[in-house]
């Protein structure tokens, strides 16, 4: 059995005339973009630079261009929130009926499993793997009560895990591999590539005067940033002067803005919409702690990005892959229920003694796992795959 690990040469992986075509209902310049579609396109800049031609499919979105090339990825978009699911599935076929004159054949299928799949597997006979962030049975009934969420169900948990009973799958944490098991994916075709991480920042930070914590990320109500908002509620006595600012923008924020507004809260929080990297870097570095009450994540990219500013993060264990990119006590806290999740914050808000000793954590714990890394054991993957190999182990 093949492992990524095998590889110790950080560019061992030759891809050189490999066409593989990613499919993902967004890409990160989509306004409702997040971590699942950077780790992709990470993934897809590794592919890249070890000699791969890379096609990036997504949704359409305003402003965004129908085709274009950036740092050598060629993204094409096609269609909306769900008939991206059919343009998909139209490019992947279009390809395999021109295979006679090898004009834009595909080597490989990369479908994202954002909780739909695509269904390559239904227009392709040629190799797919499927990246799987985290499994939505939590979420279905939060995002699309009634009807629409126990078809997105059947659909993820019972159709999704036969479609693709032979192929290999990627995850990003051992939470969520364990999760797919239980919906019958197993085996030796389940690889973990894990979320990477830039390098620590260097050089003293200024916290802000004033107790504070931030939240980032996409403003959709499975994330519950209201958890955060109760929180500084509930402190607002017991820590005076704490503040929250809320970093991101989504469908959910004019419900969130009410939410704070009902709950008298408007003193307390700042929300900053949508912003630029640097602003957004600028924001974990003044912030005393991060919190992520977020319902499910994959990984939760934000705590290693939060990390490398040596802010730690504040999020629940059964979240799932939290369990895994905060190492509890060493360079963040777990709680176990929202009361658990108020004492946390107030823990490192108001000890300045395992604040510190959380930041320098967070810093080390961030810094085990590079992006170059997580892209070497990516492409380690998808070349076993070429090979007609499944690949099982931890990269």
């Amino acid at each position: 059995m093949h492992s990524p690990s095998d590889d110790p040469d950080p560019h061992a992986v030759d891809l050189h005339g490999r066409h593989l075509v990613l499919l993902s209902w967004r890409d990160t310049g989509n306004p409702e973009g997040g971590g699942a579609e950077l780790y992709l396109q990470r993934m897809a800049q590794g592919l890249v630079a070890r000699g791969a031609r890379v096609t990036f499919f997504s949704a359409a979105y305003p402003g965004a261009a129908p085709e274009e090339t950036v740092d050598g990825i060629r993204y094409v978009r096609r269609g909306g929130k769900l008939s991206v699911y059919l343009q998909g599935m139209r490019l992947v076929l279009a390809s395999r009926l021109r295979l006679r004159s090898g004009a834009g054949r595909i080597d490989a299928v990369v479908d994202v499993q954002n909780g739909m799949p695509f269904f390559s597997r239904l227009v392709t006979r040629g190799p797919v793997v499927v990246l799987v962030h985290h499994v939505h049975r939590e979420q279905w009934p939060i995002v699309y009560p009634g009807v629409r969420g126990r078809v997105g169900w059947l659909l993820e948990s019972r159709v999704a895990p036969r479609l693709y009973r032979h192929d290999q799958y990627v995850t990003v944490s051992q939470a969520t591999k364990a999760e797919l098991a239980r919906l019958g994916v197993r085996g030796p075709r389940v690889a973990v590539v894990h979320n990477g991480t830039d390098p620590a920042v260097e050089g003293p930070r200024e916290r802000t005067p004033h107790p504070s914590v931030c939240v980032v990320g996409r403003l959709v109500p499975h994330k519950r940033v209201e958890h955060a908002v109760d929180a500084v509620l509930a402190l607002r006595e017991r820590v005076p002067g704490v503040r929250l600012t809320i970093v991101g923008s989504g469908w959910w924020e004019s419900s969130l803005r009410g939410y704070v507004h009902d709950r008298g809260a408007g003193d307390l929080v700042e929300f900053t919409g949508w912003v630029d990297d640097a602003e957004k870097e600028a924001v974990y570095a003044r912030s005393w702690t991060m919190a992520l009450p977020s319902l499910k994540e994959g990984w939760g990219l934000v705590v290693g990005e939060a990390a490398r500013h040596g802010t730690p993060a504040v999020a629940y264990r059964s979240a799932g892959g939290t369990r895994e990119s905060v190492d509890d006590g060493v360079s963040g806290l777990l709680a176990d229920d929202e009361s658990g999740f108020v004492a946390a914050l107030e823990r490192v808000l108001t000890d300045a003694g395992l604040r510190a000793a959380l930041s320098e954590g967070a810093r080390t714990h961030s810094g085990g796992r590079s992006w170059e890394r997580s892209q070497e054991a990516f492409a380690s993957v998808i070349a076993a795959v070429l090979r007609g190999e499944r690949v099982s182990e931890d990269a």
